[in-house]
């Protein structure tokens, strides 16, 4: 019984989006040779995957530029974004002078933060594309985190007291587990801002390499169906990692469950 509901929800989770996948795919590849659209407005589906094989290292090459900047910001601001969630927590004096920063960076825009990073650490070093992901992250890690560690009842700090359990012994019972959940919410935002952010970054200057710079490039010359491929490059990316912030959440899970 538990296997087919396994095998059931399996299928749900993937060959449901994938079949979806497909359709959509087969409808744009119609759509494109039916009504004659041109390459510029939309290429078809078939000549993206064309050039996408065709330049599969270029494509590769651009991933694991955009890739590397994209970890290093998500690592960097994950880990800011946690500790600082933790200290709001426990001190409302940090909280409430946090806050207003906090809300600022939520509004910067990168389009604006970009061109001055590289004007602060020059324009041959990547240091500038992974502020911009790092910025990204904190965010929605921060928020997250911090609501996850209020979530806790007061019913259940006051019982952890009644059994002159220590701040640790609180905190690992009571304050962990019910702020995992929230802090893998963030997480999960995160992942894909932290591509998105560093795919953005690369428009405005900075070294030649990454997928950003690619798709710029195959645009300007006209060659739209290379710089989809390099889109779809970014959306393996993106989904890559998302995958992995979620695998990385049901393991967690699951050795929290054992």
């Amino acid at each position: 019984m538990r296997d087919t509901a396994s095998s059931n929800g399996l299928a749900r989770t993937i060959l449901a989006p994938v079949l979806f996948g497909l359709l959509v795919v087969a409808i744009w590849q119609f759509a494109v040779t039916a009504l004659e659209i041109k390459p510029f407005i939309l290429p078809g589906p078939l000549a993206i995957g064309e050039q996408f094989t065709a330049n599969l290292s270029n494509v590769w090459a651009g991933m694991v530029v955009t890739g590397r900047n994209a970890l290093i910001g998500l690592i960097v601001g994950s880990v800011i974004g946690i500790l600082a969630a933790i200290v709001s927590a426990l001190l409302r004096v940090f909280d409430e002078m946090a806050a207003p920063i906090v809300a600022a960076i939520a509004v910067v825009p990168i389009v604006a933060l970009a061109p001055v990073l590289y004007t602060m650490f020059g324009a041959a070093a990547e240091t500038a594309r992974q502020i911009v992901a790092a910025l990204a992250v904190f965010v929605p890690v921060y928020f997250n985190t911090l609501k996850g560690l209020r979530q806790v009842s007061p019913v259940h700090r006051d019982l952890m007291r009644a059994y002159a359990a220590s701040s640790w012994q609180a905190t690992k019972t009571v304050t962990l587990p019910t702020a995992t959940p929230y802090v893998f919410t963030g997480l999960r935002i995160a992942s894909s801002l932290a591509v998105i952010s560093s795919l953005i970054a690369e428009y405005f200057g900075g070294p030649v390499g990454g997928l950003g710079k690619s798709i710029t490039s195959a645009a300007s010359s006209s060659n739209y169906g290379l710089a989809w491929a390099y889109v779809l490059g970014s959306i393996l990316l993106g989904l890559l990692f998302y995958c992995a912030a979620l695998g990385l959440e049901k393991l967690v899970t699951r050795r929290k469950a054992g």
